[in-house]
């Protein structure tokens, strides 16, 4: 009896992200959704070891071609394989993705945490926030576009200064919501006992940032990375389908949605791919976003 009890008490302490997990695959939807995403990425990642085709070969005599052993998705109107096309304008749109939420994430934390910890600095960074709440998105978006387009084009090449421009746009006009969000967490936080115990040691601002402050706010930034991917996915989709995204030989799935338009009637095929994993990608991260959320919550896990 006694070696049962003391075996029980040598236990470990069960990790936290486990019972994390455990939340998570409750959530049905969050289930799904991480299925969608990874099928996805699947896609995207093992698609061009499996279809070899280049995405840009222009066969003139294969346009227009209905969907076939040769061609599992058709042809567009010059010819280039479709499937070979969607592979191709997925890695484009998830990098930017990425990418994009990524230099969001870092913008929104940086703000949120100077702004919850430092008071004298609170004013001016939340009304800083409030301004670009305040501003038409879609219109700034269209003229940092318009602006910068030819210097990036000209110093990068075209792949890589568009790259840079859409990234540097959809960051720029996204990160306040992740600022507000960490601002809260943070105010709620430098109050407790272990952040006034460090200050109370002498503990540099930065190593409580650092060390207190940033693990204890990671439930919400990552929440707000998952919704970041698919707002920014979106966002550059939406450029791309303005004419304003990536050049026309460089296949998104914006730009594959903008080009099967005009064909719509004739060919409605080529508007049904793209949009369909576009909204597969786009719902499964907002699936899994809500799963993550009730999960990192320590007031619902458990239940």
């Amino acid at each position: 009896m006694t070696d049962a009890v003391t075996t029980t008490s040598a236990r470990p302490p069960r990790n936290q992200w486990w019972d994390v997990w455990d939340q998570f695959k409750t959530h049905k939807g969050a289930m799904f959704g991480t299925v969608v995403f990874f099928a996805v990425i699947a896609l995207i990642v093992l698609g061009p070891y499996i279809w070899a085709v280049d995405a840009k070969y222009i066969n003139i005599r294969a346009r227009d071609q209905g969907m076939s052993l040769t061609y599992p998705l058709g042809t567009d109107q010059l010819g280039r394989d479709m499937l070979a096309r969607v592979i191709a304008g997925g890695k484009t749109t998830l990098a930017v993705g990425l990418a994009a939420m990524a230099l969001s994430m870092l913008l929104g934390t940086l703000v949120g945490v100077l702004s919850g910890f430092f008071k004298r600095a609170d004013g001016a960074l939340m009304r800083l926030t409030d301004l670009f709440l305040a501003l038409p998105l879609l219109p700034l978006l269209l003229l940092m576009v318009m602006l910068f387009r030819e210097p990036l084009v000209m110093n990068f090449g075209p792949e890589m200064g568009i790259f840079i421009l859409i990234v540097v746009a959809i960051a720029v006009t996204s990160w306040m919501n992740t600022a507000r969000i960490v601002r809260g967490e943070v105010l709620t936080i430098k109050e407790r006992e272990f952040v006034l115990a460090a200050r109370s040691i002498g503990t540099p601002s930065r190593r409580i940032i650092t060390r207190h402050i940033l693990p204890s706010v990671m439930s919400p930034i990552m929440v707000s990375a998952t919704l970041g991917i698919a707002n920014a996915v979106i966002t550059e989709s939406a450029l791309s389908f303005l004419g304003l995204g990536f050049p026309p030989d460089f296949p998104t799935w914006g730009r594959l949605l903008q080009d099967g338009m005009p064909y719509i009637n004739l060919h409605p095929e080529r508007v049904l791919w793209p949009a369909l994993v576009l909204s597969a990608l786009v719902l499964s991260v907002n699936y899994i976003g809500d799963g993550l959320r009730d999960a990192l919550d320590p007031r619902i896990r458990g239940r």
